[in-house]
């Protein structure tokens, strides 16, 4: 007889066309009807809930006295829950937000029992090429996938492998997690539905059938043991309720096709490619908030700040804002405007969180140095780079870039006495800067003083104020209504704030801050334009493009219509495109010697919005782009600020590419992925090769980094031949494999913004069917200021270091009026070499942690200088390999390194 194996699910979005407080009522009547079943019908012998973690804790929040009912269902193998803390997707958050969210699902399963162990991947568009090597490291063997699986699969499971070659038994879910979500009243009908399931997918059917009962906020249908028990008697099929890790326990491993690296086809199920570039707002907050936490709060606070001080519970509540913003549908942003609300104050929370903790660890930092004013890294490469300083003095140094003075006298607005009266008394008895205050006559002694001047002495020396004697003179003053007081604030000296250009500063350590020579690679005029020694940027006062090392045309504008959704882009009919500016004025604002700007306005008459899928109407648009080069630096940075006031519209910017290519090269978790010119698409969704990015994409000879703009597209010359939606290509070239030599790339497209006005629409030429319901969305039209931030690299280095020093500044910390610090002292808390740190952290336990990947095809070795320790898993559990201080990196490997502690080292 054949086999049905149901698991009975449900699948739960936190938030999506509803907000979470909404859906967390529906929670909660799920949960505690299903308590009750499962603890009165013991034929209902399982349920698993979707994976998540948060699921449990979002019901214990209203329900706390239910834990003892759910750990005691799990421990007995009736609930499964867990790996994940939430699901993710997994191509817009980074690989540590991938690992901190399994960790955090992992600890809260195992406080009720212990978590599902499969690496359950439901409904994600898409998969990374590391989740193998990810899901290997946290000791899973099986994962279950549906979104993104390539045509050329056509067997129920897959050996899915990382590029490194781990690798897990991925179970392929054809009809997605809901293939018996509508549960018949009746046996027959529920053979029919399983006979037509199999003879639709075909091999893609193992002989043990795998029926997930459930979908979408389903709740349990306690029906379920009866209807099986009809099925199986009116057929030949055997019916067991079971959980998903007994199933794959059982399943097949002999025989199975491979597939490598990430998956990302939309042949059989829609991937919904176009959640990369929609509300860029919520992106590029991402960016910033995992930048903040992963990148310098917590390498700083690893290497100054001690074990007992370490302040894991402010670190843990802004990593829980991450983890759950990195649910698929709160990252991508394809979600009700008041959800993409909350998303965007969690990740505000997580950066504010994030920079106050690095204020304190500056102040270690600094203490630690016996400096008045030192340059910060927080990376693991040393390097130099442009910062500013506040300094005594109004003249600017030699290789220095004054950018405002703040003299040593300063006069304020001069008010009635009497309204003057509470502004001083509360500046005297309330600024702790003040220390005394003088009232001086303004007039000759001789004639009637009615003009008066307050001056505050703000130079932080001992205060030396009587209040009573002060308040009374005031009041004095007071009396005669025509009697004026000047304000005038005095400090010890005048101040400046400057743009210095550093010397190298030590991997997770510090230096002196000191202008540094500047010599050949200071910033200066040419002709119309600005060099650097290194590079050459000039204008274009035509179309306002930029040329860099003469490469022209770079940093086109072209805007395009989007009659879409927030799933996917799908073009105007007409196809109206704006590329050409009415009007371009330029003008360079700083010409150095620190750094230079070149201010480019661009002056658009943009279509109003689309209607019956065609632009209308006219929007006067001012884009201001700019370009600025800094000294000793080989990138351009790029600026483009804009008041959108368009609808149903995509804005990209294109740079011709100074070879043609073949593919791309992006930053993707724990490595750099490799891809070609086409994607595959299906019937139900056009393959378009719009593909997402983690920090930089590389192709044809340049390299643009970015600050959450993770879509790109690399443009063949004319047009591209691609299938319409209903009539796949069968010979369609997959992602990742080579593209015929008269094919190849000529422009990198990347894409500033989607705007449109729904969470998903019907049928569209892009997109055979309906992604999700039809709830408007005004603000995913992304209406009002707008800021994107890129940057742009013509040579070979290696792009994360270029996507670092473009956005992962150098920080200054200092005493307050500072003088300058001694270039010559420098300290590193840690010299780590070899390869790219994804982190320098604490564990729970206070064990220093190291993170790091090798995203190459050759092998490194990982050195860290001085330090012992032992190789742990991704879970922090000991392999049993010690670390002696270097360790070789494989081909896209990721390693974690649990450190002895030691002092930090001095160079």
């Amino acid at each position: 007889m054949a086999s049905v194996h149901v698991v009975p699910h449900t699948h739960w979005d936190r938030e999506w066309y509803k907000p979470f407080p909404v859906f967390r009522m529906q929670l909660v009547e799920l949960l505690d009807a299903l308590l009750d079943t499962l603890e009165t019908d013991e034929t209902y012998r399982h349920f698993q809930l979707d994976g998540q973690m948060a699921v449990i804790d979002d019901y214990l929040a209203m329900r706390p006295d239910a834990r003892d009912r759910l750990a005691d269902l799990n421990r007995r193998g009736r609930l499964s829950m867990g790996p994940w803390y939430t699901l993710p997707d997994e191509f817009l958050v980074s690989g540590e937000t991938h690992v901190r969210n399994l960790r955090l699902g992992l600890r809260r399963a195992a406080e009720l029992g212990g978590a599902m162990a499969v690496g359950y991947l439901p409904d994600m568009f898409g998969h990374v090429a590391q989740m193998p090597q990810i899901l290997t490291g946290f000791g899973f063997d099986h994962a279950v996938v549906w979104r993104g699986v390539p045509r050329s699969l056509d067997a129920p499971a897959f050996w899915w492998e990382s590029p490194d070659g781990s690798r897990v038994r991925a179970e392929y879910l054809p009809d997605g997690y809901g293939n018996g979500a509508s549960l018949p009243t009746d046996g027959e009908a529920l053979l029919g539905k399983i006979a037509a399931f199999r003879s639709g997918h075909g091999n893609r059917v193992g002989s043990r059938v795998l029926w997930m009962n459930g979908t979408d906020h389903q709740l349990p249908d306690p029906r379920l043991p009866e209807v099986l028990a009809r099925a199986q008697a009116a057929g030949d099929e055997t019916f067991e309720i079971t959980s998903l890790a007994e199933h794959l326990n059982r399943a097949p491993t002999e025989d199975l096709p491979s597939w490598r690296g990430e998956l990302r086809s939309g042949a059989r199920s829609n991937l919904l490619m176009g959640v990369a570039s929609c509300r860029t707002d919520v992106k590029q907050a991402a960016a910033r908030a995992e930048r903040w936490l992963e990148q310098i709060a917590e390498p700083l606070l690893a290497g100054w700040m001690p074990a007992p001080d370490w302040p894991g519970e402010f670190l843990d509540s802004a990593w829980l804002e991450l983890i759950r913003n990195a649910a698929h549908d709160s990252i991508c942003g394809c979600s009700a405007d008041e959800v993409n609300a909350a998303v965007l104050h969690r990740y505000a929370e997580a950066t504010r969180v994030a920079e106050a903790l690095t204020d304190r660890a500056l102040i270690r930092v600094l203490a630690a140095s016996g400096q008045p004013l030192v340059a910060v890294n927080s990376r693991a490469r040393a390097r130099a780079g442009t910062v500013t300083a506040i300094v005594a003095g109004e003249v600017a140094p030699p290789d220095t870039q004054q950018i405002s003075v703040r003299p040593a006298v300063m006069v304020g607005p001069t008010l009635v006495a009497s309204e003057a009266v509470p502004v001083v008394l509360r500046a005297a008895l309330e600024d702790p800067k003040v220390s005394r205050v003088e009232l001086v006559p303004a007039e000759p002694a001789d004639t009637p003083t009615r003009r008066w001047t307050a001056r505050l002495h703000a130079d932080r020396a001992t205060p030396d104020i009587d209040a009573e004697e002060l308040g009374a003179e005031l009041l004095s003053i007071a009396g005669d209504p025509a009697a004026t007081v000047t304000l005038e604030t005095v400090r010890a000296t005048a101040t400046q704030e400057v743009l210095v250009r550093t010397a190298a500063v030590p991997g997770f350590g510090w230096r002196g801050l000191a202008p540094a020579p500047l010599g050949d690679h200071a910033v200066r005029a040419a002709g119309s334009g600005l060099t650097n020694g290194l590079v050459t940027i000039d204008v274009d006062r035509g179309d306002g493009t930029f040329t860099l090392d003469g490469i022209a045309g770079l940093g086109l504008l072209v805007d395009d219509g989007d009659v879409g959704d927030t799933y996917n882009w799908c073009p105007t009919v007409d196809e109206t495109t704006v590329n050409r500016p009415e009007h371009v004025e330029v003008s360079v604002c700083e010409a150095g010697p620190v750094r230079g700007r070149i201010e480019i306005v661009r002056r658009y008459r943009w279509p109003e919005r689309a209607v019956d899928g065609r632009r209308t109407g006219s929007v006067p648009t001012e884009v201001v782009t700019t370009l600025e080069l800094h000294a000793g630096e080989d990138l351009v940075r790029i600026s483009i600020e804009v008041e959108n006031r368009s609808r149903d519209h995509r804005l990209r910017m294109h740079f011709p590419l100074p070879q043609p290519a073949s593919g791309s090269q992006a930053g993707c978790a724990f490595t750099t992925v490799h891809r070609g010119l086409e994607a595959e698409g299906g019937p139900n969704e056009l393959g378009l090769a719009t593909y997402p990015s983690r920090g930089f994409v590389r192709a044809g000879g340049l390299t643009v980094a970015h600050d959450g703009l993770p879509e790109y597209e690399v443009l063949t010359e004319g047009p591209s031949p691609t299938p319409s939606v209903g009539s796949p290509d069968p010979d369609l070239i997959p992602t990742g494999d080579p593209v015929p030599s008269d094919r190849l790339g000529h422009t990198l497209a990347v894409t500033l913004f989607r705007a449109v006005g729904v969470i998903s629409r019907g049928p569209m030429a892009t997109r055979a069917l309906p992604a999700g319901p039809s709830t408007p969305t005004p603000e995913a039209q992304m209406y009002g200021p707008f800021r994107a931030d890129l940057a742009v690299h013509t040579g070979t280095r290696n792009p994360y270091e270029i996507a670092e020093d473009a956005f992962t500044p150098l920080l200054v910390a200092h005493l307050p009026a500072a003088r300058w610090g001694d270039r010559g002292q420098a300290a590193s808390a840690l010299t780590v070499d070899g390869a790219e740190i994804s982190a320098l952290t604490r564990r729970d336990d206070g064990a220093l942690e190291v993170r790091a990947f090798n995203p190459t095809d050759d092998t490194v070795t990982l050195t860290i200088a001085g330090r012992t320790g032992r190789h742990t898993d991704l879970r922090g559990a000991a392999t049993g390999a010690t670390f002696d201080g270097s360790t070789p990196l494989l081909p896209h490997q990721v390693v974690t390194i649990e450190l002895d502690e030691t002092q930090a080292e001095t160079p």
